[in-house]
């Protein structure tokens, strides 16, 4: 008797998102590599110290791959640069996530930073809302003016089509509130990105479309 022999069960390999673009206005220009399948591997610089060390460890704590650059009018304000890196970030997700298919689309973490702790949630919804509440009264904290840190997630949700909630618990440091956001935010769109092994395929909205 012979047995009819099994089909091997075929692979899904999933296909690595990453992105690399430019854009450019008359107040930045931004160059930015975006993976998301990552090992938290960054190289950034927009003039602006602290910022960068905020979107080094966002990238490290969200195991993505990023090189960014830009080159803002800093002699005018830092508003710009800050804003438009939110916004060119935002959008190298979006591009990167393509239709959106076999994602959870949706995360939130809870970040304990020393006395501090944050919570952020973001959902790929495909309509662009932000909150943040960094309860920070400084003007600056390093070299960034601390006001800005509003204007980047906003930029982000923007360019993203997300919505974006960010919070200061409670805390003492300045530094810590603002670190303790971008950690969470950065593992609570990790997890927003990640493939839906249950659902496969599948687009996570009953509309038909993110």
């Amino acid at each position: 008797m012979t047995t009819a022999k099994k089909s091997p069960a075929k692979k899904f390999v999933a296909k690595t998102r990453t992105v690399g673009f430019e854009r450019n206005t008359t107040e930045t220009r931004i160059v930015i590599n975006l993976t998301i399948e990552g090992r938290g591997q960054y190289k950034v610089s927009t003039g602006i110290r602290f910022f960068d060390h905020m979107l080094e460890l966002f990238t490290r704590h969200g195991a993505f791959d990023l090189a960014l650059t830009c080159d803002g009018d800093l002699d005018v304000d830092q508003h710009h640069t800050v804003e438009d890196v939110g916004i060119a970030l935002g959008e190298a997700f979006d591009r990167a996530l393509g239709d959106k298919r076999g994602i959870l689309r949706a995360g939130y973490f809870v970040m304990p930073m020393d006395e501090t702790l944050a919570i952020a949630a973001v959902d790929l919804s495909g309509r662009a809302a932000f909150a943040v509440d960094t309860k920070v009264r400084t003007r600056l904290v390093g070299d960034l003016q601390t006001e800005l840190v509003a204007d980047f997630f906003e930029g982000f949700a923007r360019g993203a089509r997300a919505n974006v909630h960010v919070k200061t618990m409670y805390g003492r440091s300045n530094h810590h509130k603002i670190e303790a956001i971008f950690k969470a935010f950065a593992r609570a769109l990790r997890v927003a990105c990640s493939r839906d092994m249950q659902l496969g395929e599948m687009l996570p909205s009953t509309k038909g479309l993110l």
